[in-house]
């Protein structure tokens, strides 16, 4: 069953970029968040997603909000494309699309590509909105409208 708006984010544990283990617990229901899910690293649509998020992580911050990414990709992989776009926030690896399933993130493009959906929480781990799109820098407008709201 999908996550919809008005939902809690649930708790989860992951793997970040660094290698270690990640608990939701420590930034939902603190901080306003933003999980994006994306298809691939180092693919056209995901490098720009991720770099527009980089480009403009400091008004994100500035709001009180966290990013964290997440896809199917390894911890390598998301270590080498951390590193080569020198992405100041967490990539999580959802290698087992276990995330994927727990948020209800649609596949894309006949089913042969994880979705790229993005849910922006409020402090109170609130879902405020669902951005389902596969044009990846929509994102992060739609991600910045909504939290300044939220402010």
């Amino acid at each position: 069953m999908a996550l919809k708006k008005g939902d809690k984010i649930p708790s989860f544990k992951a793997i970040d970029t660094l290698g270690n283990e990640f608990d939701s617990s420590t930034v939902v229901g603190k901080t306003p968040v933003v999980f994006y899910f994306y298809p691939k690293d180092d693919t056209a649509g995901c490098t720009a997603q991720a770099c527009s998020f980089r480009d403009q992580y400091q008004d994100f911050k500035d709001l009180g909000a966290e990013v964290i990414g997440i896809s199917s990709d390894s911890v390598t992989s998301h270590t080498k494309f951390s590193n080569k776009y020198k992405l100041p926030f967490l990539l999580l690896s959802d290698s087992s699309r276990k995330l994927n399933k727990l948020f209800g993130v649609p596949s894309a493009l006949f089913g042969l590509l994880p979705g790229r959906v993005t849910y922006i929480a409020d402090k109170n781990g609130i879902i405020q909105i669902i951005f389902d799109s596969m044009m990846p820098t929509s994102h992060i407008s739609n991600a910045l409208k909504v939290l300044k709201k939220l402010v």
